[in-house]
């Protein structure tokens, strides 16, 4: 594991003939990621790579934004 610019490297993984990736078991732990766990799979503008972020990180940040949008809606009232 090596961390730098706060991203954080766990290695290399290959891509099987089916697709799939495994997870290097540091990241498994460090970001708790379980069996089960359903990944949201991104890729930026650059399209050069991708980003696997767990779907209930992105539903709590998007609840988290709802809320903010519904206290200035009733600030502005």
């Amino acid at each position: 594991m090596e961390r730098k610019h706060n991203i954080q490297l766990y290695g290399t993984v290959k891509v099987g003939d089916r697709g799939q990736v495994v997870i290097p078991a540091d990241a498994r732990k460090e970001l708790d990621i379980k069996p089960g766990d359903l990944l949201l799979v991104m890729s930026g503008k650059n399209r050069r790579g991708i980003t696997m972020v767990k779907a209930d990180a992105m539903k709590e940040l998007a609840e988290k934004i709802m809320q903010g949008l519904d206290a200035s809606e009733e600030k502005n009232e």
